[in-house]
This record gives C-alpha cells, sequence and structure tokens, in this order.
C-alpha cells in the first residue's frame, strides 16, 4: 500500500483529496462513523486522518459538594479505529500520535501496535493543552514539544526505545507529517520563530506538513512562499474546512485563530439561519478549492467535523 508521503510527493495533475474524521465517543460505536465515511469513499480519497483525545479533565461532584477534578479519556481507540478503516476501505489511515495526556513509554506501546497492524503512516501532534490549564503542561514522564515526539519516532524507526534498548526485530519505519500554520500557531510569539520549529522538524524527517484551516488563500500561498525562502522543502498540504453554521462567526477564529475574510464575513451576516450558512459556506470552499487546484496545488486535506455534508457537496463539484 502506497505511503502517505509517497502519494503526496508523487506528480499527478489529479485533483486529490484527503479527509481527517474523529473516532466515536466512548460506547458510540463504529456506525456513524463509517457513514461519515461512507459519503466520502465514492470521491476516491488517497488518505484518511483520525485523530485522537488521550485524556481530558471532568469534575465529579463527591457526597461532600465538593468537586474532584480527574481526568478520563473519552474517545478510546484511535489505532483500533485507523485498523477497522484500513481494513474495511483499504484506503492508507494516517492517526495522530501526540504529546497531550501520554507518556513516553505509552507512545511506544501505541508505535508497536500500530506496526503490528500494518500500520505506517503518523501525523506527530504535540497536541491540545488541557481545556482548564492556561498553558500546555506535559504529562510526568512525557513530551513537551513535537520535536521530541519526532525524534523518539525516529529512534524507533531506528531500531532502538527510547531508552537506548536494541529492538530484537525491528519492522517497517513509520512515515510522518506534521501540522502548520499559515496564521501561525497561538502560542508562537512571531511566524518567523513558528516556521522556525517547522524547519527543526522537517530536519528531524518530517517528509510533509498539513495546514490549520484557513479562508483565505492568499495566507496559505504567503506562508509557502515565506517557507521555501527559509529552506523548508517538504510539501505543504492545504487543509480546508467549509464554513457550516452561523455560530461560526465568533467560534472559529478563538477556537482555530485563523481570519474570517471580509469579503466573507459581510455575507455570512446576511444569512438568515444555518441551512442558509451551510450553503454559502459550500460556495466559498468550493471557490477556494478551485483557486488552489487552478494555482498548482495537487493536494487538499478537509476537516470534516461537523461539516461531513458540505464537504460532500464540495467534492461533488470538484472531483
Amino acid at each position: 500500500m502506497t505511503t502517505v508521503a509517497d502519494y503526496i510527493a508523487e506528480e499527478s495533475d489529479e485533483r486529490r483529496f484527503s479527509f481527517e474524521v474523529l473516532p466515536p465517543l466512548k460506547g458510540n460505536g463504529t456506525d456513524a462513523l463509517f457513514r461519515t465515511i461512507d459519503k466520502l469513499v465514492e470521491f476516491n480519497p488517497a488518505f484518511i486522518n483520525i485523530t485522537t483525545h488521550h485524556s481530558e479533565f471532568v469534575y465529579k461532584e463527591l457526597p461532600s459538594g465538593q468537586f474532584e477534578r480527574s481526568r478520563i479519556r473519552m474517545r478510546p481507540g484511535t489505532v483500533a479505529i485507523a485498523a477497522a478503516i484500513q481494513n474495511k476501505y483499504n484506503i492508507p489511515v494516517e492517526p495522530h500520535v501526540i504529546c497531550s495526556g501520554t507518556t513516553i513509554e505509552e507512545i511506544e506501546y501505541e508505535l508497536l501496535d500500530l506496526q503490528f497492524l500494518g500500520i505506517r503512516n503518523l501525523m506527530l501532534l504535540r497536541g491540545d493543552k488541557a481545556k482548564d490549564d492556561k498553558h500546555f503542561t506535559p504529562t510526568p514522564g512525557g513530551h513537551a514539544h513535537t520535536t521530541d515526539l519526532i525524534r523518539q519516532v525516529s529512534r524507533f524507526n531506528e531500531g532502538f526505545f527510547a531508552d537506548g534498548t536494541p529492538i530484537k526485530n525491528p519492522g517497517k519505519p513509520f512515515d510522518f507529517g506534521v501540522a502548520c500554520y499559515p496564521e501561525k500557531h497561538e502560542e508562537a510569539p512571531n511566524i518567523d520563530m513558528d516556521m522556525h520549529y517547522l524547519k527543526e522538524k522537517q530536519d528531524l524527517g518530517a517528509k510533509y506538513a498539513v495546514t490549520q484551516l484557513f479562508f483565505d488563500n492568499q495566507k496559505y500561498f504567503a506562508f509557502v512562499e515565506k517557507a521555501r525562502q527559509m529552506g523548508i522543502t517538504i510539501p505543504i498540504v492545504p487543509g480546508i474546512k467549509p464554513f457550516a453554521k452561523l455560530s461560526q462567526l465568533t467560534v472559529v477564529p478563538k477556537t482555530f485563530h485563523c481570519d474570517i475574510p471580509e469579503a466573507l464575513a459581510k455575507e455570512i451576516v446576511k444569512c438568515k439561519n444555518d441551512d442558509e450558512a451551510m450553503q454559502l459556506g459550500v460556495e466559498w470552499t468550493t471557490a477556494q478549492c478551485r483557486d488552489l487546484y487552478n494555482r498548482g496545488v495537487k493536494n487538499i486535506h478537509f476537516y470534516t467535523v461537523s461539516a461531513v455534508n458540505s464537504v460532500v457537496e464540495v467534492a461533488k463539484q470538484l472531483l
């Protein structure tokens, strides 16, 4: 099976895409997830990216009336879901492996499980901070930065566990990509320093990067141009998500730290309901993707959460 890195690097005039899904919440089963994938497989996606959330903080009320803070895992099974998708659809999968909420040893076992299952593609990320934390706090015994995670995976690929012990029977090495931010990461002091970290990830072995969502193509192309000037040569895949609800006018910029262009915002405020907002989002995204393809982009990555039907409509018009 072709790796994601090979697919992205491959020269082709074909318009191609991939998409991201969430594992089901604990106890919800896979039916809804497979229905989402079923809607998009007819357009021949190159790979499917699977997010992960190792743990989240919840508060439980005690008999005394006080609240106790504890970690629980809300979305189990990223490794198992990745294997189920690859087995059911025969499409390459790319699970997220993250620093947040996990230890170096747990990551090591995750890599072993993925290797046993024949999954060779990874998206390496730091992961989000806990909702109640002001700053990202690594789990004791875990990584603080994506670059540390990359070093662990690269060392694993070389045939060594994190403690330096040789792996007796090393399997096939992993290929991996990383995230990047056309409007800079929320914690980066400036775009130059943010790109410095992307260059470091490339130099440590990342074979491609996928952007955070954006609505203004000029910001993507400016980002790519600046990246090339700084010696970043890996493919940079645009990540796109259609605008789908009126509430997203304020929620999206706050959550994803990206601007909604003035032209789009002016049209959103004219919408009377979510159906009109969704249709506007489909039209904007279709035009946005068409422009990307026409200007030489070969691969587009869609974020489908809360926007599956919109992505389907865009795909119908483009692919």
